[in-house]
């Protein structure tokens, strides 16, 4: 859930925005807001605020000359706003399957299958889409060896990883492009909205055109080029402005409970908690901490998962769905993690499984994927646990409670 600050900024920041009739997109509030992402980011690196965090890939995949006939390669265990931006040009996504480290793209594949795509189409794919994971850096340093030395440029996903850092220095901000996401689950929200990275002054306001329809200088409109209506509202980036006030203790947080995780289910025999690796390179904002559960692991009301076609969508304002025609699919969770949903659901907690790997999804069956069985394998065994700044030390050990009171001895 959404967290506002204790101050109450945010509402301060929106008052001002309808006193002063600033209520449409662009304003003091887009241009604060961009500031301060600016600061927080470091590296001379330059911002704009958008609609969404799936615009700011979109325009930075046209910022790449992504065009239809190109291939992008692109982490195939995400989210769909990390893949669907290329089919929106027209393009082809390339999955790439994960390492077992952090579960982020893994490098070797990644490598492979440029020589592989070169060899058999002729040209090499246009941008590579890594993305960090529930907030997990992802191999940066050796991600970017790769693409220099095939000189293909990065757009970093880092929607889910606002604030995670690699060898100390902020995600989103290696690549070419880095993409942040606002959404109201985020790290920090805006509503809705999101935020593209670049570190190039040209670039940057080439971006501007495309996200304000690409209007050229001429008293009417005179447009040359297709651009889109992706900026971020005044309302919204009055939000941002508070919500980078509690940023870092957003931040802060999310690792307290994520090391109570660690700490409270270290002795429960077949459940295991997602970790950064322990090298000093990794700086995760766990922004959802997740668990592994052993297939061996008996779940109470095991024996009725899967028995009923689900009716609405699972978890929060998921908005609109089709109701299924079936309650199974070739690639799912195992029984016992989705009894384990279920028993969680049924006490007042809200798990979910993790993202079903792009490359199994009915939507991408015939896009060209590199795959080693990690981003598989862990969707079946792979929850998802409560994580936001509104889940107490009490909650944590409730939930952990749960999860062992679920599991029959």
């Amino acid at each position: 859930m959404a967290h506002m600050s204790e101050a109450g900024l945010e509402q301060n920041y929106i008052k001002e925005a309808f006193d002063t009739n600033w209520v449409v997109p662009l304003g003091p509030n887009v241009n604060g807001f961009e500031k301060d992402l600016e600061e927080f980011c470091g590296q001379n690196k330059r911002v704009v605020a958008l609609s969404a965090g799936t615009a700011a890939v979109h325009l930075a995949l046209i910022a790449c000359g992504v065009k239809p006939g190109d291939e992008v390669c692109v982490q195939s265990f995400t989210f769909c706003a990390s893949s669907h931006p290329i089919t929106y040009l027209g393009a082809t996504p390339v999955f790439i399957d994960s390492e077992k480290d952090t579960w982020n793209m893994d490098p070797e594949l990644l490598e492979e299958a440029i020589k592989d795509r070169i060899a058999k189409t002729g040209k090499k794919p246009k941008a590579i889409v890594p993305v960090a994971l529930y907030g997990m850096p992802y191999k940066a340093d050796r991600i970017m060896e790769i693409a220099n030395k095939y000189d293909i440029p990065v757009v970093e996903d880092a929607a889910e990883g606002f604030g995670s850092k690699f060898k100390g220095q902020i995600l989103g901000t290696f690549g070419k492009y880095g993409v942040l996401s606002f959404n109201g689950n985020k790290m920090i929200t805006t509503s809705g909205g999101g935020a593209l990275i670049t570190d190039n002054e040209d670039e940057w306001r080439e971006i501007m055109m495309y996200a304000t329809q690409y209007r050229e200088s001429y008293p009417y409109y005179q447009h040359e080029k297709i651009g889109y209506n992706y900026r971020m509202s005044n309302i919204c980036a009055g939000i941002g402005r508070g919500q980078m006030t509690v940023a870092n203790d957003h931040i802060a947080h999310h690792k307290h409970v994520q090391k109570l995780y660690e700490e409270l289910l270290k002795d429960v025999k077949g459940i295991k908690v997602h970790s950064q690796p322990a090298t000093g390179e990794y700086d995760s904002n766990y922004w959802l901490c997740t668990i592994t559960i052993d297939p061996d692991v008996k779940v109470k009301g095991q024996e009725n998962a899967y028995k009923t076609v689900v009716k609405g969508a699972v978890g929060g304002a998921a908005g609109v769905i089709h109701v299924a025609d079936s309650a199974t699919t070739d690639c799912q969770p195992n029984d016992n993690v989705e009894a384990l949903r279920v028993f969680m659901d049924q006490v007042g907690i809200e798990a979910r499984p993790v993202w079903k790997p792009m490359h199994k999804q009915p939507v991408y069956k015939n896009a060209p994927a590199y795959v080693n069985g990690l981003s598989e394998a862990v969707f079946k065994v792979g929850m998802c646990l409560p994580a936001g700044p509104y889940v107490k030390d009490e909650d944590v050990k409730y939930i952990v409670d749960s999860i062992k009171s679920a599991i029959i001895a």
